[in-house]
């Protein structure tokens, strides 16, 4: 059941979620956000209403939360002994066959309408997901997470400045309640250039949301299981280019997780495998849950739930390494919160 709602092709046509977007229909103003373009094998014709259950959607989305929270915290297990590298690569090869494992029984295809599209906006993905790993071995998840969401933030600023797209106050707001989270969150050393680190998580946000438009821009037409092979390709590609610059010009390493990013391939323990396969198999699993809240509610009801994988990064933190946050940090989430509910509920009145 799960496999079968991973790949229903409704998804979010919002711009958080773009490790795997499909093709949506958003309509014009007043038009009806319920009704969805190819559906594929789902028991439901193009364009049928679809009930709104946004109950049924919340819960989904709490698991999803949930499992990447989880899997997540687990990175800096890998990051002990192996490198950022070797953990994409590897990543993307089970992702990979575990996709091929279920393209026949749910009848997937992986040929895309535009190659130089979906390369394009995989690589932009691929990138904001390696910074977004790399630095889950230097910070804690939910301060990573929290700079990953200031995403829709990136996208409104886009929209307007790039394509010239109206932003009223409302979003306005939203925009410099959202920045005043960020600066919270990640604390004055990084506000006084101290860490490196600390600010990775916004570059990461910000390429997330130049790869969400893409998404809704130049890949429009393509099928969800196509742009979700392109993003594990490019993550994959990237971590074996990363494998052979480091072979051929290997540096110091530093011992444990500080050695994340400059480690080469290693002969890795079990653990490594076994983590690394939760990462894989946790990702298509937590987002496919998520890609069925969005077929089973309002997209702009919906995009408020996913907020709570903050907290729930946050919780797992406190339950496996006994990370709290301080005051601020937790000031600055809730800020960065509300700048998303902002935007989406501004959304949803425009619908």
């Amino acid at each position: 059941m799960v496999g079968r709602a991973f790949f229903q092709s409704r998804f979010v046509c919002q711009p958080t979620h773009a490790s795997l977007p499909v093709r949506c229909r958003f309509p014009a103003r007043g038009g009806d956000v319920s009704r969805v373009e190819g559906q594929g094998k789902t028991g439901q014709d193009a364009g049928t209403p679809v009930p709104d259950r946004t109950l049924a959607a919340a819960g989904l989305i709490l698991v999803y939360a949930v499992i990447i929270g989880f899997t997540d915290n687990y990175v800096r297990v890998i990051a002990a002994e192996a490198g950022l590298w070797q953990f994409h690569a590897t990543r993307s090869v089970m992702a990979m066959v575990i996709l091929g494992a279920v393209a026949v029984p749910f009848g997937l295809r992986l040929r895309p309408v535009s190659v130089k599209a979906v390369a394009a906006r995989s690589a932009i993905h691929g990138l904001a997901m390696l910074i977004y790993f790399g630095a889950l071995a230097f910070l804690p998840v939910a301060q990573v997470a929290a700079g990953l969401f200031t995403a829709p933030i990136f996208v409104l600023l886009i929209s307007r400045f790039v394509y010239g797209e109206a932003i009223g106050p409302v979003r306005i707001i939203a925009v410099a309640v959202g920045f005043v989270g960020v600066i919270l969150v990640l604390g004055p050393s990084a506000m006084a250039g101290a860490s490196v680190a600390a600010v990775l998580p916004v570059a990461a946000g910000a390429l997330y949301a130049m790869g969400n438009i893409a998404t809704r821009r130049w890949c429009g037409q393509e099928r969800a299981e196509v742009l979700l092979a392109g993003f594990f390709v490019a993550l994959g590609i990237l971590g074996v280019i990363g494998l052979a610059v480091l072979h051929l010009a290997p540096v110091a390493v530093p011992e444990g997780a500080a050695g994340f990013v400059q480690r080469g391939a290693v002969v890795p323990s079990g653990a490594f495998w076994f983590w690394t396969f939760v990462q894989a198999a946790g990702s298509l699993l937590g987002v496919g849950l998520m890609i069925r809240a969005y077929q089973i509610a309002s997209a702009s009801r919906v995009a408020v739930f996913e907020y709570v994988i903050l907290p729930a990064s946050a919780f797992w933190g406190w339950v496996i390494w006994s990370e709290t946050l301080t005051p601020l940090a937790v000031l600055g989430m809730g800020l960065i919160t509300l700048a998303g509910v902002m935007i989406a509920v501004r959304a949803r009145a425009e619908t």
